[in-house]
């Protein structure tokens, strides 16, 4: 059961009963580009106090390199090491867990955060930012060409979301014998800074209804994020 807490007495014994403090960051350190009032403070105060922080988000439109730029340009100290987004939790999984052969790659709908961190894990893939993927003419499947080496779909937030993508994606699951169906999370909106939008979930619900199918989820508050961020 939650509990408010209303004294200092109550604050301070909170504060020394862990040594390691999670932290989202959408709509709790920030909203867009605007810090919330308080948070920059809280955070400095634990790390004065020899607290551990880690920074977990399921946020998978950036790479932990370009959230680390953004923590800077907000003022808030963070290092690389403890920011622990979807999309970085996406590749480990792929490359730890289910070992993706070298050979084999991953379909993307996503941006490029979602990339760049398959890319450091030595993870190929397809579609995501690809031109010729984000493309609003139709899609016809007498000029599509499936890959029989896409083992994986990851699907992602995709401001970029379209008919070939959702199309190309179903074609993998459905045809390609054992491809596995991945989401970095199945948040239903995102916190934008003027208000909520639609989320990654939002995004692959497309695919889960024609498939009839739902997909592994990754990122919080699924187990497989927490074993991520243990892992490391």
């Amino acid at each position: 059961m939650a509990i408010r807490l209303s004294t200092g007495d109550q604050y301070e014994s909170l504060i020394n009963k862990y040594d390691t403090w999670m932290f989202d960051c959408d709509g709790v350190l920030w909203h867009g580009d605007r810090p919330i009032e308080g948070a920059v403070q809280v955070l400095d105060m634990l790390r004065k106090r020899g607290k551990r922080l880690l920074f977990v988000t399921n946020n998978a439109t950036k790479s932990r390199k370009n959230y680390k730029t953004k923590f800077d340009q907000l003022g808030v100290e963070a290092h690389v090491d403890e920011i622990y987004g979807s999309a970085y939790a996406a590749a480990v999984y792929i490359s730890s867990v289910m070992k993706l052969p070298k050979d084999k790659k991953v379909y993307v709908i996503g941006m490029s955060g979602i990339e760049e961190e398959l890319r450091e894990e030595g993870v190929s893939f397809l579609g995501g930012t690809d031109p010729l993927d984000c493309t609003l003419e139709p899609f016809s499947l007498a000029n599509f060409t499936l890959d029989p080496d896409v083992a994986a779909v990851l699907c992602g937030l995709d401001s970029k979301i379209n008919y070939t993508k959702l199309s190309k994606a179903l074609q993998y699951l459905h045809r390609n014998p054992g491809c596995q169906f991945l989401v970095t999370n199945d948040d239903s909106t995102y916190p934008s800074a003027d208000g909520l939008l639609p989320g990654a979930g939002s995004i692959s619900a497309p695919l889960r209804y024609a498939l009839n199918r739902d997909p592994l989820c990754i990122g919080k508050p699924a187990k497989t994020m927490l074993d991520c961020i243990q892992a490391k």
